[in-house]
């Protein structure tokens, strides 16, 4: 709780400083000019206008095999799915900074009092000291669940993650695991999380052998993606798309469900092009299809990857041989972004069914910005044009 207080103030503090320093600053030269390019803009105004998000959300069908469902945004699926891990397992324990009163987040909120605080607890502001607690337990055979507060935040546990977690099977011979470690991590951009709180660093953990990544797109998806994790024998990275929390509601079922990891799933088959995304991205892909048979006649099969290690070439590379055409989209940087490693696989498995150059449309390659984040995210229009790119080559 200290962490978020702490990161509120900060905010509040900043932007009060910005708006003084606009007012006393009108009659600079550059001041001035941007005052008069935004004629609406108030530099008193206590409330602006936010920016309205670059998708829409597109509910998947009420899943029926699972059994009563119930109305879920996307966090109130995950501490679904953490209470029925904490009431199928009594090893299963929950921390990480700010979880025992729920969370910034939310997505631990009531789990302290109904299973207690020996099982959800807070710990330091220590990412490298969190996960190095979650392998230490879960290798003496606790299922440990990890939450860093941010993904952006995950870089200090990078050592534990990478030279630890990933190998203490390796090291060992197959005698000690660490495998029911799961570490979850809100992901992606949100619409005003600039630098620090937007980050997409699922690439960096990619070209590590020993954990798997995974990245749900609906509260339905990531019950059943979490659980997955949580029940696999390989710590996992469980990156949850922060913009999604609220904004995405589905009917989830009540109980228990497993999605398989490793495997994309196709949303829309089609002819003409390959779209793939993870994430939020699938959204915006969904729009992108819809766009491209409106305006361009053009057939679209979405892939969503679900899995980023070990990702299902198969289903991808069978497409692409189908379609002939790749276009492959996420948020973070384009250079050595995971669409890359896609690109060079589907290059040396299909080359011969290819009509046209694969297509990457992604973040650039600076910091992730703040006022100028519909600038630099990969939005429909982007990937619309792409499409039309590959289409007219």
């Amino acid at each position: 709780m200290a962490a978020a207080a702490r990161f509120l103030l900060k905010s509040a503090a900043s932007s009060k400083a910005s708006i003084n320093n606009i007012t006393k600053g009108v009659h600079s030269g550059l001041g001035l000019t941007l005052l008069r390019l935004s004629p609406k803009c108030d530099p008193h105004a206590r409330t602006q206008k936010r920016h309205a998000a670059h998708f829409t959300f597109q509910p998947d069908p009420t899943p029926t095999e699972y059994g009563q469902t119930q109305k879920m945004n996307l966090f109130q699926s995950i501490t679904s799915a953490l209470d029925n891990t904490l009431a199928k397992d009594p090893t299963a324990v929950i921390f990480g900074e700010d979880v025992a009163f729920g969370g910034v987040f939310r997505c631990t909120v009531g789990l302290r009092d109904k299973y207690g605080q020996d099982r959800i607890f807070n710990t330091p502001l220590c990412e490298q000291g969190i996960v190095g607690f979650g392998v230490g337990i879960a290798v003496t055979g606790a299922t440990a669940i990890a939450e860093i507060q941010f993904a952006d935040y995950i870089y200090p546990a990078f050592d534990q993650i990478v030279n630890e977690a990933a190998k203490y099977r390796y090291r060992s011979g197959n005698l000690f695991d660490c495998g029911s470690l799961t570490i979850r991590a809100p992901w992606g951009c949100v619409g005003h999380g600039s630098l620090y709180h937007s980050q997409s660093p699922e690439a960096f953990f990619a070209h590590c052998p020993g954990v798997k990544i995974v990245i749900p797109r609906s509260p339905v998806q990531a019950k059943g993606l979490l659980l997955s994790c949580i029940e696999d024998k390989n710590p996992c990275i469980f990156f949850e798309p922060k913009i999604l929390y609220r904004a995405a509601v589905e009917q989830v079922p009540v109980e228990p469900y497993y999605i398989p990891l490793s495997q994309a799933e196709v949303l829309q088959e089609g002819s003409d092009v390959t779209l793939v995304a993870w994430g939020t991205q699938v959204h915006v892909m969904r729009e992108v299809a819809n766009m491209a048979q409106e305006k361009l006649g053009v057939s679209c099969e979405l892939i969503d990857l679900q899995t980023i290690l070990p990702w299902d070439t198969d289903t991808v590379c069978k497409s692409v041989a189908k379609t002939g055409r790749l276009l492959v989209s996420h948020e973070a940087p384009v250079t050595g972004g995971f669409a890359a490693e896609i690109s060079s696989t589907v290059q040396e498995e299909c080359f011969l069914n290819l009509e046209a150059p694969i297509a990457r449309v992604c973040g650039y390659d600076t910091p992730f910005p703040h006022i100028f984040e519909p600038f630099y995210i990969p939005d429909k229009w982007k990937c619309f044009e792409a499409v039309k790119k590959m289409i007219n080559y």
